[in-house]
């Protein structure tokens, strides 16, 4: 059981749990012994749900990632391989059967398909000669992955450019297939809200996958009382502005992967008296990062500027409950006190390493590439200066800055100005062409397609309207001790989560001509319960609603939407749920061809 998973309103440890018996029941059907080769992208979202441990117990004994050539030896009776449904992948497991030697070494062969079984990747491998080869064809169904006590993600890499770029809806088919088995777990959601084309299309096949299991009848009381679907391309603002909430920025500048970060080294070097010669290490710091961690639930949804003092707080409480010991006489105080050690210790640990983490991103936080960076998003954000050529941007490209740095800044003034001038458009692309290389013509055009960099139209530009409505920006924001949600971003409130907020309060009724100006329908959907199961809830209960961000959600709008769970008055818990954990930099490099180094 991973305990932090159930310390929410809804304990995510039932859909984990669910996951590792099918695991499970795949892994008793290969008798014997076995080794897992596996596609290298899955072991992470993998890691979450079932650790080496419980594949052990399941007479794995080997591991290998999938390469091209022969097969590392392994003396086993199964070889299984992990992989998604990807043709260049079918290409090397071809590869490796082919070099098996069958006649010296006899070993069953298997494949499991994950999220899917994909024809296409059958027929492939029946091309070269090896589909016959495997006992087991089967899939599993990874499609919600618990990273979490209220967060799940599908980590599906590619889910945004498959929906706006190349009209592939499959990431969609996996997400309402994947909200079919919460339903079956936690029971149906009475009230489905939308926004969007791609919430429109999980809503349908939703509805169509539940007719087609009409025969069986849900008897699970509800745990969810509405599902928001929202689009990504509802909101492209926000993944482009630089999220300033903990997390958001070690998301930012480090990459957070499946809950883990990798951090450099040097800073986390234990330092003993006498070793200043000593070797630091080069191998980066490994850390997981989630709500398990004590300190770590408590400052990762803060304002980065907010965490130095919780951090020297908790440091003066460590120091004096370690003091305690010289305060301890009789036996039973001191066994009072060894009792605690472990947690203390555990304390002191988690306290280092996050202060080893906040002095890296100060570093970053406070150089001037960073603080100038800040000031225009701050500026184009509001509405100042976003209809003529940026000077900043200018010359972060006479620089030859990170194109990912000019590509955010320069989306996200289109974005703040609903689409760019003709001549200020032509400019910009002329200068990223002749000094990043014409090859990036295709990234481009990937970026105007999804709506991100686009010249104006003769429509009005509408985002000073909803701004305006909506209470985009925030003048006086509290970083300390704040009061809206427009604290993760230091004054900007995140477009997604202020629609959330206003759904819970006073209803969308109150936004129906905003909703018009944002694309795609909106919509509402009721599923009829059963009587027995019609929710009466307790005074003082908050209502839960479960917010699936189709095409991506950063580690910003989490922290939003946590913040509302907390109010006071706010009467909705959240649970988030999304196609993948993204910020500025994984969103646009998902749409180059030809991916760039991180901005800072």
């Amino acid at each position: 059981m991973a305990a932090y998973l159930s310390y929410g309103r809804v304990n995510l440890n039932v859909l984990r749990e669910a996951m590792r018996k099918e695991l499970r029941e795949f892994l008793d059907k290969c008798a014997g012994t076995k080794a897992i080769v596996w596609d290298e992208y899955l072991t992470g979202p993998f890691g979450l749900i079932a650790q080496y441990s419980l594949l052990k117990e399941h007479e794995v004994e080997k591991m290998f990632t999938l390469k091209a050539g022969r097969l590392p030896a392994a003396d086993v009776k199964n070889v299984i391989f992990f992989v998604r449904p990807r043709l260049e992948l079918m290409d090397i497991i071809a590869e490796n059967v082919l070099s098996e030697d069958r006649a010296r070494c006899p070993r069953d062969l298997h494949i499991l398909f994950v999220p899917r079984r994909s024809l296409l990747c059958e027929q492939r491998l029946k091309d070269q000669g090896v589909l016959g080869s495997f006992i087991y064809r089967e899939e599993y169904s990874l499609d919600l992955i618990p990273f979490d006590g209220d967060m799940l993600s599908m980590e599906s890499e590619t889910s945004f450019k498959e929906c706006y770029l190349e009209n592939d809806q499959t990431s969609l088919y996996h997400a309402a297939k994947g909200l079919m088995t919460l339903q079956a777990l936690y029971g149906t959601v009475p009230q489905i809200i939308g926004k969007g084309e791609c919430a429109r299309h999980v809503a349908n096949m939703m509805m169509r996958m539940k007719r087609e299991f009409s025969g069986s009848q849900n008897s699970i009381l509800p745990v969810f009382d509405t599902l928001l679907l929202l689009d990504r391309n509802v909101d492209l603002l926000t993944p482009l502005a630089t999220q300033l909430t903990y997390e958001g920025l070690i998301d930012e500048i480090y990459g957070i992967q499946n809950t883990h970060v990798k951090l450099p080294p040097e800073k986390f070097a234990p330092k003993k008296q006498g070793e200043g010669g000593k070797e630091l290490p080069t191998e980066p710091k490994k850390l997981q990062l989630n709500s398990a961690e004590e300190l770590y639930a408590e400052i990762r949804d803060k304002n980065f500027n907010a965490v130095g003092p919780v951090l020297s707080k908790k440091a003066k409480v460590i120091s004096a409950a370690f003091e305690e010991r010289h305060h301890a006489k009789t036996v039973g105080e001191i066994k009072q006190f060894v009792s605690q050690l472990p947690h203390m210790q555990a304390a002191r640990t988690s306290l280092a390493n996050h202060t080893s983490i906040a002095e890296l991103i100060k570093v970053i936080t406070t150089s001037e590439a960073f603080r100038d960076n800040l000031t225009v998003e701050q500026e184009f954000i509001p509405g100042i200066d976003t209809d003529k050529v940026n000077s900043h941007i200018e010359d972060c490209i006479a620089q030859k800055d990170p194109l990912i740095k000019i590509l955010r800044l320069v989306c996200l003034q289109s974005v703040c100005n609903n689409g760019l001038k003709q001549k200020v458009l032509d400019y910009y692309r002329r200068e990223i062409l002749q000094t990043y290389g014409y090859e990036y013509l295709l990234t481009l055009n990937n970026l105007e397609k999804a709506g991100l960099l686009k010249p104006q139209g003769s429509n009005r530009n509408n985002y000073p309207t909803i701004r305006k409505t909506l209470r985009l920006w925030v003048d006086e924001v509290n970083e300390q001790n704040p009061n809206d949600i427009s604290y993760v971003y230091s004054g900007y409130a995140p477009l997604s989560v202020r629609l959330a907020q206003l759904l819970a309060r006073p209803g969308w009724r109150s936004i129906e001509e905003v909703l018009k100006l944002l694309p795609g329908p909106h919509f509402e959907e009721r599923q009829p319960l059963p009587m027995g199961l019609l929710k009466k809830r307790q005074q003082g209960e908050n209502k839960v609603t479960l917010v699936f961000f189709l095409g991506g959600v950063t580690y910003a709008e989490i922290a939003a939407l946590r913040f509302l769970s907390q109010m006071e008055d706010g009467g909705t818990e959240y649970v988030i749920a999304t196609t993948k954990l993204i910020n500025g930099t994984s969103w646009i490099k998902s749409l180059m061809d030809k991916p760039e180094a991180p901005p800072f």
